[in-house]
């Protein structure tokens, strides 16, 4: 048997016994070294249609090689690992339709795995699968010239300003919530960071009254990392004439509500990027040469059986809250 932070109903954690998972074949077991509490698992822990009950979330998870199934090679026993989350069997997700990093173990493919030095700290792998999404997403994006707008101060909106400043983009613009994390933006290479609870009346004139970029307040790109419907809109009003407006959030059931004839006339592109698919190795790369500083984002950590306090913290929005990580003991 194995401790686990179990999803009973919506808005119900419990911690129980479950049995350990075994892999099958092409599989391994993973004994979870912590795991980050992302907004995701809120939603997740709510209740929604995608998983049902019981369920153990946690897609943001570190730990090591506990036990390998049938065809894989014995030598990634014992080894610090992360792992890229769908399966490609049925694409499912570790941490959603899979048990995920809310339990002591879980069971993943073999070949999404990333080995880890055994000298890297448990919680900063933890970050690793944000950062892959932020990979991903600026892969997406494409090479960037001018004003760059992100939206969103939580951990991708954070990771993509630091990635962006690393590609060489030196106007970038964040909008956000909490003091705290405006200024590490500001420190990971942010010209301006702008608060949004200090505007009044429309977003989209405020932004542009404050930053004057491009010469018409208009950014040549956007990154959207809120899943606010009217972030979206103050994002596709700012994106300057044969610019992109990347789309990072989660929206949930809401619409766009924007003239197409903008996207003609302003021959603009909207694109998405979802999940992390194809990043992780250059994730881990930048994770582990220190070029991303992970470690900055940690803010909290709890033991694992202290999830209700951890997931009280969490929903407090404090700013100095940025991450908060589940550590398992041994």
């Amino acid at each position: 048997m194995m401790k686990a932070i179990v999803s009973t109903a919506p808005n119900t954690l419990v911690w129980m016994d479950r049995p350990l998972p075994q892999p099958g074949p092409g599989q391994v077991r993973i004994r979870t070294g912590a795991c980050g509490i992302c907004a995701t698992d809120l939603l997740m822990i709510a209740g929604w249609q995608r998983t049902g009950y019981p369920a153990i979330p946690g897609h943001e998870w570190s730990g090591t090689v506990d036990a390998v199934g049938p065809g894989v090679d014995t030598h990634l026993t014992g080894q610090h690992c992360v792992a890229e989350n769908v399966w490609v069997a049925d694409g499912g997700e570790v941490g959603f339709e899979h048990s995920g990093g809310y339990g002591q173990y879980l069971v993943t493919e073999a070949a999404k795995v990333q080995v880890l030095p055994a000298e890297f700290p448990f919680d900063e792998a933890a970050l690793i699968e944000p950062l892959a999404v932020s990979v991903r997403a600026l892969r997406r994006l494409g090479l960037v010239h001018g004003g760059v707008l992100v939206l969103g101060d939580g951990p991708i909106g954070l990771l993509v300003t630091d990635l962006l400043a690393h590609a060489g983009a030196d106007e970038i613009t964040l909008v956000g919530g909490r003091a705290h994390r405006l200024q590490l933006a500001r420190e990971f290479g942010a010209r301006f960071t702008i608060n949004h609870h200090e505007i009044q009346g429309d977003l989209a004139q405020a932004i542009q009254n404050r930053t004057g970029v491009s010469g018409q307040g208009k950014f040549s790109a956007v990154v959207e990392a809120t899943g606010s419907e009217a972030a979206v809109r103050a994002g596709f009003a700012l994106t300057a004439r044969e610019g992109r407006l990347l789309i990072v959030g989660d929206y949930g059931g809401a619409r766009a509500d924007f003239a197409w004839n903008e996207v003609l006339i302003g021959e603009k592109t909207v694109l998405g990027s979802n999940a992390s698919s194809g990043a992780w190795p250059e994730a881990v790369r930048l994770a582990v040469s220190g070029e991303v500083p992970l470690a900055r984002l940690v803010t909290h950590r709890f033991h694992a059986d202290q999830y209700d306090e951890a997931l009280s913290l969490v929903r407090s929005h404090r700013s100095d809250v940025i991450k908060v990580v589940l550590e398992w003991m041994y």
